[in-house]
């Protein structure tokens, strides 16, 4: 019964993420989130980019590099909500708001930032809370939707003022933040482009991670993450570049399952980079996984339970701004139980009444923004510039 309950509701379970006391985020977000704060204050402005950048603010020294990609990107620090966060921008016109995923940064949108510069847009790429070179509160609590929801919001209002509504785009975790963006604020959001998680409605009936564990077990990922300290030490212990090669690399469709010593192949057997992921790449990466490791990021999947007691009020709620989906045929996510179904059957769109088009890149796997850069430049370029 369980496992036919889990299959039921697995299209429910990316809508969602832990556990917050509600005294906490009221007094770190209220004020970015139920009204426009009063500008943050901007702690580090302009410096230029190298894909090994660290601020100015002690957060470490800056290399170079000659590669296009990455010319003329600048980064500075705001103060928004209550906490330092690093933003990537280039560019002038409407802004694009770009939000990475897990175990991503800003760094996955290099390729996206330049092109949507020379297009006249103005991109924006923040590391999110606890990723990169923004801060990572300790309390695992507080990083749940309505936290990284209102971070955005003070940190559109301290750099893109003059914008009531900006576009965005979403991958991962990225997305699902998206989708909250879009249910809390759609005022701020003028139209979205959003890849690899669909969005689903909140199930009243059934918290998301018992839906999880019921249909995959105890070694599906996202149960694995969810004690603190213990994937954690498991990752040292393989080796934090290992560990980021094993997940950017990864292919299977099939549910990842990360068993205790056994993922990402043999210890010895070295893991081969794609093309689109270089060791350069890699070492962006493991630069900043390293100053203070993964628990930032992991926290996202430590809220999921509480994002679902927190979004309550939302039950039933639709996305009512104007949407386009981007899928992988290779993904994971879009090989779960009844996801295609959803996708294409008219269930996406019962929820997002303004979605124009699902478009599915056959060959690609999660990483499609980085793996497929040009083509996914096109389709969100195509979409926007109707707007």
């Amino acid at each position: 019964m369980r496992l036919i309950e889990g299959i039921a509701n697995f299209r429910r379970l990316y809508a969602n993420s832990i556990d917050l006391n509600i005294k906490s985020y009221l007094s770190t977000t209220k004020r970015a989130f139920c009204r426009p704060s009063e500008h943050p204050k901007v702690v580090n402005t302009t410096i230029t980019c190298s894909p090994f950048y660290c601020s100015n603010n002690n957060l470490g020294s800056r290399s170079h590099s000659s590669r296009p990609e990455m010319e003329g990107i600048e980064h500075r620090v705001i103060k928004a909500n209550g906490i330092n966060m690093h933003v990537a921008e280039k560019g002038k016109g409407p802004v694009i708001l770009f939000l990475h995923g897990f175990p991503e940064l800003w760094y996955t949108w290099r390729h996206q930032i330049t092109a949507f510069a020379s297009l006249g847009y103005r991109a924006l790429a923040p590391d999110l809370r606890g990723f990169g070179e923004t801060e990572a509160p300790d309390d695992a609590s507080t990083y749940t939707s309505l936290h990284i929801v209102g971070d955005l919001i003070a940190l559109l209002d301290a750099v893109a003022a003059d914008q009531d509504q900006v576009f965005v785009v979403g991958h991962d975790w990225g997305a699902l933040i998206a989708w909250w963006l879009c249910m809390f604020r759609p005022d701020r959001v003028k139209a979205l482009v959003n890849m690899s998680v669909a969005f689903n409605p909140r199930n009243p009936n059934m918290k998301p991670l018992e839906g999880l564990r019921a249909l995959y077990g105890d070694d599906y990922y996202i149960c694995r993450f969810q004690e603190p300290g213990v994937i954690e030490a498991e990752f040292r212990e393989m080796g934090y570049e290992r560990v980021l090669k094993g997940f950017f690399t990864y292919r299977d469709p099939c549910p990842l399952l990360i068993p205790k010593g056994k993922y990402f192949g043999q210890p010895d057997t070295p893991i081969s980079l794609p093309s689109w992921f270089s060791e350069e790449d890699c070492k962006y990466y493991l630069s900043q996984y390293e100053k203070k490791g993964f628990t930032g990021g992991l926290n996202y999947y430590r809220n999921i339970n509480l994002n679902w007691q927190l979004t309550a009020p939302w039950t039933g709620s639709k996305i009512k701004v104007p949407v386009k989906f981007i899928v992988g045929d290779q993904d994971l996510t879009y090989n779960g139980p009844g996801i295609k179904d959803y996708l294409h059957k008219g269930g996406l769109k019962k929820n997002v009444p303004l979605l124009e088009e699902v478009v599915v890149m056959e060959g690609v796997a999660h990483f499609l923004q980085e793996e497929k850069p040009d083509e996914v430049n096109k389709h969100i370029h195509d979409f926007f510039n109707k707007f």
